[in-house]
């Protein structure tokens, strides 16, 4: 492999009383040394800034949700990258700290530039620390949790793998306490197994295994390989990268056919949505179909929002379901106009569009 990205959660990093984990992220940084020695370009999505910090400051009265989430993580992620900082340190090997927000990422523009950021900093063999900037994210648009960012991320950079640590070993056909239940060894990012997910959000981080599911499906439906492991697993990213067959993990299988760098940037961009077109049974069936097709004025029955051309906009089916998302040829006066109109020239290209 040449790149992978590895996302490390809450639960991983923090012990049962909110503390961090130091010897538990040393060791992690010890893998992850090893396989940077190897050649492996590595991006690190890491959770624990604000478990870091509620154990760094007494709060003085109560407070609200967002000015506590402000707080700890200001003063938890300088407590979180120093200890990174040094413990890369002590194998020779630099690594910088990337503070992202949703909001940073939902221009075309913007995107790119963080991926040339993080790019050079590959390039210059120095490992990239993300996370999501908490201090200023407290908006609807903030990521569900360091899952989404993580998927977002390996699209953005190409990843050839994506790695997201719990502290559990994977999906279970049921609850991951109940004996009978065994962890989904393989999964088919074509086949919904929603049913089979439990969903109880972790300790210290924000989503839970549904989260991770979705991500993970979406991402692997992009032609990059996910693996949902256990962090807490003795010399887990070694193991797993030489397919140790005694691991015990759930892989979702890579589509054989990867997405372009644009499609990526699309498949991720749902929230950005500006506005919603709605489409017929026939423009649906269509769609969803086997041959790769746009979507063109005569499918439409209405337009809602308002929009710019190049917008992103949410394709919804007669039957009120998200099928896609995809960016818009025209704004949304035109595409008024424009609605149930015959003619060739699209107004969401196959080429721009995501489907669910």
């Amino acid at each position: 492999m040449k790149r992978i990205a590895i996302k490390v959660g809450s639960n991983v990093l923090s012990r049962d009383d909110g503390s961090l984990d130091v010897t538990r992220m040393s060791a992690l940084v010890d893998q992850i040394a090893e396989l940077h020695r190897e050649g492996i370009e590595i991006i690190l999505i890491s959770s624990g800034a604000v478990a870091s910090g509620k154990n760094e400051i007494k709060v003085k009265g109560k407070l609200d949700d967002i000015s506590a989430r402000q707080l700890y993580s200001a003063v938890g992620q300088a407590k979180l990258i120093n200890r990174y900082y040094d413990f890369f340190r002590k194998h020779g090997i630099a690594c910088g700290q990337v503070l992202t927000t949703k909001a940073s990422l939902a221009t075309r523009n913007h995107y790119l530039n963080q991926k040339n950021c993080i790019g050079i900093m590959l390039e210059n063999k120095v490992i990239p620390i993300m996370n999501e900037n908490d201090t200023i994210s407290v908006t609807e648009l903030m990521f569900t949790d360091n899952d989404e960012l993580s998927g977002m991320i390996a699209a953005m950079m190409d990843a050839e793998t994506l790695i997201i640590l719990s502290n559990i070993n994977g999906i279970y056909t049921g609850l991951p306490t109940d004996p009978n239940s065994e962890v989904i060894r393989e999964i088919d990012p074509e086949k919904d197994i929603t049913d089979c997910i439990h969903t109880s959000k972790s300790a210290f981080g924000r989503g839970g295994m549904l989260t991770k599911y979705r991500i993970a499906r979406k991402v692997a439906r992009e032609g990059i390989e996910v693996i949902i492991a256990n962090g807490k697993t003795e010399n887990i990213l070694p193991r797993l990268l030489r397919k140790n067959p005694d691991v015990v993990c759930s892989r979702f299988v890579p589509a054989d056919k990867a997405s372009s760098g644009i499609k990526k940037w699309i498949a991720h961009s749902d929230s950005f949505a500006k506005g919603e077109i709605h489409i017929n049974a026939n423009a649906a069936k269509a769609l969803t179909g086997e041959k790769a097709v746009s979507l063109l004025p005569v499918g439409i029955v209405s337009v809602k929002g308002v929009f710019e051309k190049d917008d992103i906009v949410r394709i919804i089916d007669d039957a009120g379901r998200v099928i896609g998302v995809g960016k818009a040829s025209y704004d949304s006066e035109k595409m008024r106009e424009l609605t149930g109109c015959k003619g060739n020239k699209p107004v969401v290209h196959y080429d721009y569009l995501y489907l669910e």
